[in-house]
C-alpha cells in the first residue's frame, strides 16, 4: 500500500476516535427539562394557601388565597381570607421588609422572615419563597436544587423541608413543567410543627 494512503487511513482512524471520545452524552427527559427551565426574576402568581401551626399548646389553621408579585428589586405579597378580604399585604426590598394588617400600624423590619413570624404567629418563608416557588433552592449542603415530577423533594439550608406533588405544563412554554402544588414542613420552636400547602393557580410572566 503507498506510504500516503497508509499515513490518510491512520490520520482518519485517530480522527474518528477523537471525534467519538469527545461526542456528547444523550440527557435524560428530566436532565433536559431541568436544564430547560430557568428561574423568572420578574412573576406575577396568585393561588391558594393553607396553614397548620401550633399556638399556646393548641392546633391552629389558616386557610385562604394570596397574590405574589416580583421583579429584580422588590416583592409584594397579599394574603387574603377566604371571604377575599385582604389579611396582610408585605413589601420587600433589598434594604427592608414592611407588614401591614388592617387596622394596624405598619411595621418593618430588615429581616422579611422574622417579622412575618414576630407579627403573624406563624412563618412564612418569604425569602426563601422567591425561588421555592418556581422549583429552586439551595438544599441542605448548599447545592443547586432543581425540582421535576421525578425530583420532587429536597431539605433546605434553613430546615425547611419541601415536597413538589403536584406539577402542570406552562402555557406560555408547553415544553416545560411547572410546580402546582408545593408542601412545605418545619419544626420551630415559637409555633411547633408548621405545615404550608400552596396550590397555585395563575402563573404570569413579562
Amino acid at each position: 500500500m503507498p506510504r500516503k494512503l497508509t499515513a490518510t487511513l491512520i490520520m482518519s482512524t485517530a480522527l474518528l476516535g477523537a471525534c467519538a471520545s469527545i461526542a456528547p452524552q444523550t440527557k435524560t427527559t428530566s436532565e433536559q427539562a431541568g436544564t430547560a427551565r430557568k428561574y423568572q426574576e420578574a412573576i406575577t402568581l396568585a393561588g391558594r394557601l393553607s396553614v397548620q401551626y401550633q399556638k399556646d399548646d393548641k392546633d391552629e389553621a389558616i386557610h385562604g388565597s394570596f397574590t405574589w408579585k416580583q421583579n429584580r428589586d422588590r416583592s409584594s405579597i397579599a394574603i387574603l381570607s377566604p371571604l377575599g378580604q385582604i389579611l396582610a399585604t408585605i413589601e420587600v426590598t433589598p434594604d427592608n421588609a414592611t407588614l401591614i394588617q388592617s387596622g394596624q400600624p405598619p411595621r418593618s423590619a430588615a429581616d422579611v422572615d422574622l417579622l412575618v413570624t414576630q407579627t403573624l404567629g406563624w412563618p412564612l418563608p418569604v425569602s426563601g419563597l422567591r425561588s421555592w416557588l418556581q422549583g429552586f433552592a439551595n438544599d441542605s449542603n448548599n447545592k443547586a436544587y432543581i425540582a421535576s415530577a421525578s425530583r420532587n423533594k429536597v431539605t433546605t439550608r434553613d430546615g425547611w423541608h419541601i415536597q413538589y406533588p403536584t406539577w402542570e405544563s406552562d402555557q406560555q412554554t408547553p415544553a416545560q413543567d411547572r410546580p402546582k402544588r408545593i408542601d412545605l414542613e418545619r419544626q420551630t420552636e415559637q409555633a411547633g410543627k408548621v405545615a404550608i400547602r400552596i396550590v397555585l393557580d395563575s402563573w404570569q410572566t413579562p
